[in-house]
């Protein structure tokens, strides 16, 4: 999860997410990316420093650096979730990423540092990183937009971005909480039901006019109902199973 994993972990039916993995059920586990803890573990890792740096005044400026140096925090984000992706213990890593209007910069993070270091350990895995992204055979990418003008606006001017940019193979569109048209007698006696009726009309052409520039390959309904949140995933999830 890439950022406070508040609304994931609701939907997953877990506890809330750490930055060490958990089990949410066999099979599926989650965690929650903090940059400064992701920025301590790559320097352990990779570059050797010790371990007693994760506590104190250390760990304090690193948070402090991850947090406000823009490239630093967007490689950090991205590198950790390559580097579980390249992890043997998983067979599919499921990032949830960013806005749509905030994904660029992390997409691009790999490049800019590219850009920035000529040579050594960190440019070697930053194009390890940046090839990585770009190959169809590692990495995809799924836009998830409501059928509402501000998001299709948004989703279509990232498509135009990547289309010019090759940064991630072409992504898999989906549309969110799509109306189905709704079947209702051409009288309806006055009252709420018919109001709720002309709102759900009104709603259905409005999502429906959207659609036609979106064009999703995919639609997930809208989900109506007194449903908890982990019992919207799962009628979700049987929804995805299909395509």
């Amino acid at each position: 999860m890439v950022g406070d994993g508040g609304g994931l972990t609701a939907h997953l039916g877990g506890p809330p997410l750490e930055f060490e993995t958990q089990e949410i059920r066999p099979g599926l586990s989650a965690l929650r990316i903090d940059r400064s803890k992701a920025l301590i573990e790559y320097l352990v890792v990779q570059a050797g420093v010790p371990a007693i740096a994760a506590f104190g005044p250390i760990a304090r400026a690193f948070d402090s650096l991850a947090s406000a140096a823009p490239a630093i925090r967007e490689i950090v984000t991205i590198g950790k979730v390559l580097w579980e992706a390249k992890q043997d213990r998983w067979d599919l890593v499921v990032a949830d990423g960013p806005p749509t209007g905030q994904m660029g910069s992390y997409l691009t993070a790999p490049a800019t540092i590219l850009e920035l270091v000529p040579t050594g350990r960190i440019r070697e895995q930053v194009a390890w990183m940046s090839a990585d992204l770009a190959n169809p055979e590692h990495c995809g990418l799924v836009l998830v937009s409501l059928a509402e003008e501000l998001p299709v606006t948004e989703t279509l001017e990232t498509l135009a971005w990547l289309q010019e940019e090759h940064v991630v193979p072409p992504p898999l569109l989906v549309a969110n909480r799509v109306l189905d048209r709704l079947a209702v007698p051409k009288s309806i006696p006055a009252g709420p039901v018919a109001e709720a009726a002309r709102l759900h009309a009104s709603l259905f052409e409005e999502q429906t006019r959207w659609m036609k520039p979106l064009k999703p390959d995919h639609r997930l309904p809208f989900q109506f109902g007194l449903f908890t949140a982990p019992e919207v995933t799962a009628h979700l999830a049987d929804e995805v199973e299909t395509w």
